[in-house]
């Protein structure tokens, strides 16, 4: 980048290892800009191999004293992180904007959400307890205690940057961990720096969080190989969280695996049609698609699919696309080029197989109009891979049966949606679908701090948020006390 460049928040040029702001070591920086406007927003000096060493070496050394910290003070700095974000939120979500091409809409809705996980991450650190249990020998006494694993390593990626890595960072040092947290280099103020700067401002002593941004050619598997991190979260696609697995079993260390999703939003034929078209908008083009849980394949029963398709058309000419700086925009830019041109792709192959056109949409840089495609049947292209834009697949079914194996008919089960005017046979059809999350009459885009998060088959490995995310970074150990002389066999 010539120095001659503009550079709107210089002040984001450095990384936040053990507790010191400083530049990375790497020859390598990345150059960040606004999706929509492409203005330069920093040039970041990235880290190396040795950075990520200091920042998991310097979180093992404050992780021990941390762990003996009360869960009194654990949970007040969780509250101070909360209360300081709320105080922050239109600061947050102008970064979102800027970073991410996020709308106004969803930047609002992560920052919501976060707020809502560093709460229940409080509660965490009250939950960290001991159970006596009863044994069959004689004066014996079994305690089960909640320890935190030690440090985590966390990989977040660019689409909900600051929920998903709030989603990682919170309860694990809320548990007594401390944290190694690489941003995607996309998104690395909102991924990571602004997480950094939250915490440190709340009062996390140093060295518990750390955070990189990083060139995969340069640092490799170096987050995952490590031998400090006893638990890998990350959030990303299905093919990288395969490869993190692999590299993380070989230590046998535990991964939290959140990945891709092919998501499902079936209606039947007794369901409200207007109902489900305005869910079915939401769950497609919040966030322009970009987004695990965004509705992929619409399955929809003969008997409403021709008007379900003619008031989805008509609802999505609706839907405003632009800057996402105006507050009525819905869809704003893609995050790169390369993924305009995947998803073009997929919609080229996918018309050549069979699959009709009644909406055709645009690109213009790195905004793209959406696409409406019907009669799409499950092995083309379109419903075969998980979208990540603003493209609807609809897919016409004549029975309830039909719609169930068509929607389990994927490697992915991450989450979904049924609409049907007989809420009994959405729960019914809806515990039928192999998936980790599913939706009675609403859209498949719910996130709630209190309820278990994730996937099952290709997307993914344990749950986030909930009384179920304590289990990903803690482990248990079982303490007997012997409290009398036990008598042995043969001695």
């Amino acid at each position: 980048m010539s120095s001659t460049t503009a550079v709107k928040y210089a002040q984001w040029n450095k990384l936040y290892i053990a507790g010191e702001w400083r530049q990375g070591s790497s020859a390598r920086t990345v150059v960040v800009r606004n999706p929509y406007s492409r203005e330069v927003l920093t040039e970041l000096p990235l880290a190396s191999v040795e950075d990520i060493d200091v920042a998991y070496r310097r979180a093992q050394e404050a992780q021990a004293a941390w762990a003996e910290t009360s869960a009194f003070a654990r949970a007040e700095v969780m509250e101070r992180a909360a209360a300081l974000l709320a105080q922050r939120k239109d600061e947050i979500v102008k970064y979102l904007v800027e970073e991410t091409g996020s709308s106004q809409l969803k930047a609002g809705i992560e920052v919501d959400s976060s707020i809502g996980d560093i709460k229940l991450a409080a509660e965490y650190a009250h939950r960290m307890t001991a159970v006596i249990l009863p044994s069959a020998i004689p004066g014996k006494e079994n305690r089960v205690y909640r320890t935190p694993v030690g440090v985590v390593g966390a990989i977040t990626p660019w689409n909900w940057p600051f929920y998903l890595s709030i989603r990682v960072v919170a309860p694990a040092l809320a548990t007594g961990n401390a944290i190694v947290l690489k941003a995607d280099s996309q998104t690395p103020i909102t991924g990571g720096l602004l997480v950094a700067d939250l915490f440190e401002q709340a009062g996390l002593p140093p060295g518990l969080l750390s955070v990189v941004v990083a060139d995969l050619d340069e640092i490799g598997d170096a987050m995952v190989e490590h031998p400090v991190p006893r638990v890998i979260s990350f959030t990303g696609s299905t093919a990288a969280g395969r490869h993190i697995a692999e590299v993380a079993a070989r230590s046998l260390r535990k991964v939290a695996l959140e990945l891709g999703g092919n998501n499902v939003f079936i209606v039947l034929d007794d369901a409200d049609v207007d109902r489900a078209v305005a869910a079915a908008a939401f769950g497609k083009y919040l966030h322009q698609g970009q987004i695990c849980i965004a509705t992929n394949r619409m399955i929809v029963h003969r008997k409403v699919y021709d008007a379900f398709v003619e008031k989805f058309k008509a609802a999505t000419e609706k839907v405003k696309v632009g800057d996402p700086a105006d507050p009525d925009t819905v869809i704003c830019p893609l995050i790169n080029e390369r993924q305009a041109k995947r998803i073009l792709g997929l919609i080229d192959e996918s018309l050549k197989q069979g699959a009709r056109l009644v909406l055709e949409g645009k690109l213009e840089g790195q905004l793209m109009y959406p696409y409406i495609l019907t009669d799409v049947t499950n092995d083309m292209p379109i419903a075969k891979n998980e979208i990540f834009g603003p493209v609807a697949a609809i897919l016409p079914v004549d029975s309830e049966e039909e719609a169930i194996q068509v929607a389990n008919d994927s490697d992915y089960g991450l989450s979904g949606a049924v609409f049907t005017g007989d809420l009994e046979r959405g729960i019914r059809v809806a515990q039928r679908i192999v998936t980790g999350m599913i939706h009675v009459n609403d859209q498949t885009v719910n996130v709630e701090s209190n309820v278990p998060f994730g996937g099952e088959k290709s997307s993914g490995i344990g749950r986030y948020c909930g009384e179920w995310g304590l289990e990903e970074f803690t482990t248990l150990k079982w303490i007997s006390v012997q409290k009398e002389p036990r008598v042995y066999p043969f001695s």
